[in-house]
């Protein structure tokens, strides 16, 4: 079973003082696991020469499509998938740490910089993807955050008629299943595929901090609802204690739907098209070892992410047009692709020492009675969302506005990245660095948690290109970090906000303290300057995952544009891409819950522009 060696790996942390207790708590996931397992829709063994619809990618917005597509039982929905399907432990909300490092993962590096990411081996950031039937909603901390009603606004201001933050709220909603008890009930949605819910363990330091924040002067606030600034428990995408994918949400109890095929393990490495009517017709897919051929009716519809949207693009011929050629592809449709790349980072995890309570280090979670707590009860730490426990928005240009565009967040994390050695590998860290840092935490255990510094609103830019015409060559990644330095004046006001939360009384009671041990790199800068912050920042350079824009949304008109506002690719008839990456610009909040409004929105756009809309 594809998913008993993830299972003995997480079984094999837990402290069992019996060897029988691992081998009936082994037995009884791997029971749980065949009954949850018979929910996946299966792997297609042979697919049809032809259908109306080819989704690219069963991921955050590609397994929205394939539900509201096949709603219409007259057309035919093929979705293929690169990876596999989800397993039994990936349910797991504390397990999050660890997926990364499975098949599930594209794993991809950024090229080596001398600007950002200089605690990391070879000067690269690891971007994590996912790479199974549910995307990065697999691999994702399950943080649920719309954004700002701004965002969508300056969208529609952009030239995307039908993406004002009124236009998009109904799609909010509709996917939204929110059992959160203190949700502003005009707002959150309840009729929806996926759950959104509090996470049902809090730490003490977790408490303290939204404490602390109230006590700084933040309100504590419905993020999703009508304003945004103020401090929050998070809002995730689990359900009863488990994750909530949107493989989980939307594709999982509909082997009745005969007009939806699911193609896992396949890798998508080309669009094709009729060129004499520059019309998208079908893909080329590799599978099992063998290339295969399969044609779209009416369109195909790319659903890859920030990431693989563009690649697959320019490897089929749309993009710009003289880098197409010079890596041996004949340009269809000359378009940006590629370009405006987009994410939120963090400042390396800042660190804070704490006395007189637990936190999630990996001797506390991973125990016998935590994890017996969660099979039986899905109860304690392992419902963690992988040690996120809140969320803090602020507007350092109008710090007293309390309708505010948030330009940072701070987001608690309910132990140290010392607190377990898989954060070495997840954030590429260079073994000296990390063991300067955080050697000491790990060998004497101690007890702490980590606030990370978001910048919500960058203006820095990156772009995705081509590193030759194999489709299983990965593409260049260079996310431009700091170019604008605007970005690391945000950095440093979020890591002073972050430290004076850190001394309010709430917080005080676990007298917690700021680690001082000095980044290497940055010792010639005074620690807690400006400089040395600035230093700090560009050395632990932590991707929080929302890769967008890409393939961003605009009119004809504007030359960075690479689809129209309904995300038809421009100067090509039937092709879309609906995902993260059509993004104009980062959301000021995480981005799986605006990717999965996108994924609803344009399931509704293809409908009415086929006169099928329900």
């Amino acid at each position: 079973m594809q998913y008993l060696p993830l299972a003995a790996g997480i079984l094999g942390m837990v402290s069992f003082s019996r060897p029988q207790d691992s081998l009936l708590s082994m037995l009884s996931f791997l029971q749980d696991g065949g009954e949850r397992m018979s929910h996946e829709l299966p792997s297609q063994p042979v697919v049809r020469p032809e259908y109306d619809f080819i989704i690219v990618g069963a991921g955050s917005a590609g397994s929205v499509l394939a539900n509201r597509l096949s709603e219409v039982p007259d057309w035919s929905v093929l979705l293929i998938e690169a990876g596999p399907g989800e397993n039994l432990l990936m349910d797991i909300p504390m397990a999050a740490h660890y997926l990364q490092n499975f098949n599930i993962n594209w794993d991809y590096r950024t090229k080596p910089s001398d600007q950002y990411c200089l605690a990391f081996k070879n000067n690269q950031c690891r971007f994590p993807r996912g790479k199974v039937m549910g995307g990065s909603s697999v691999l994702n901390y399950m943080i649920y955050t719309r954004g700002n009603r701004r965002d969508f606004d300056h969208w529609a201001d952009l030239g995307n008629p039908g993406w004002s933050y009124k236009e998009v709220l109904p799609y909010f909603k509709k996917l939204e299943h929110s059992v959160v008890p203190d949700a502003n009930p005009a707002y959150a949605g309840k009729d929806g595929p996926l759950t959104i819910s509090y996470p049902r363990f809090r730490s003490d330091t977790a408490k303290a901090f939204v404490q602390g924040a109230i006590e700084d002067g933040a309100p504590y606030v419905d993020y999703n609802g009508p304003t945004q600034i103020g401090v929050s428990y998070i809002q995730s995408t689990t359900k009863d204690g488990k994750r909530d994918s949107t493989n989980v949400a939307y594709l999982y109890d509909m082997r009745n739907r005969s007009n939806l095929h699911v193609k896992k393990n396949s890798q998508v490495t080309r669009i094709l098209f009729d060129r004499s009517a520059n019309q998208a017709n079908g893909v080329r897919f590799f599978h099992a070892g063998r290339f295969h051929t399969v044609r779209a009716r009416r369109e195909v519809i790319v659903s890859s992410g920030a990431i693989g949207s563009p690649h697959l693009l320019m490897l089929s011929g749309i993009g710009p047009a003289d880098h197409l050629r010079a890596n041996g592809i004949k340009p269809i449709a000359d378009l940006p692709v590629g370009h405006n790349f987009q994410d939120h980072t963090a400042a390396g995890g800042l660190t804070f020492l704490v006395n007189n309570t637990q936190t999630l280090t990996y001797k506390n979670v991973f125990r016998l009675d935590n994890f017996m707590k969660y099979q039986y009860d899905k109860r304690g730490p392992f419902t963690s969302t992988g040690g996120c426990e809140a969320i803090a928005f602020y507007d350092s240009e109008r710090p007293g506005d309390p309708d505010g565009w948030p330009d940072y967040e701070l987001l608690h994390i309910g132990g140290t990245i010392g607190a377990d050695p898989t954060y070495e590998v997840n954030f590429n860290y260079k073994h000296k660095t990390f063991q300067t840092l955080f050697g000491e935490i790990q060998r004497r255990n101690y007890d702490g948690f980590t606030v990370f510094p978001l910048i919500m609103r960058p203006r820095s830019k990156g772009r995705i290109s081509l590193n030759g015409s194999s489709p299983f060559q990965y593409p260049i990644i260079e996310p431009n970090y700091f170019d604008d330095p605007y970005d690391l004046d945000i950095s440093v006001r979020a890591i002073r906000k972050a430290i004076e939360l850190s001394r309010t009384g709430a917080m005080q009671r676990y007298n917690a303290r700021l680690l001082d041990i000095p980044m290497p790199g940055c010792e010639h800068y005074r620690f807690d300057s400006d400089d040395y912050w600035k230093c700090f920042s560009r050395h632990a350079t932590f991707t929080i995952y929302h890769h967008v824009g890409t393939c961003k949304m605009g009119p004809r008109k504007d030359p960075t544009a690479v689809v129209d506002a309904r995300l038809r690719v421009h100067g090509v008839k039937g092709l879309r891409v609906i995902d993260a990456s059509i993004m104009p610009d980062v959301p000021a909040g995480h981005t799986n819950a605006p990717t999965i409004m996108i994924g609803e929105k344009g399931a509704d756009m293809i409908k009415q522009d086929w006169n099928e809309l329900t």
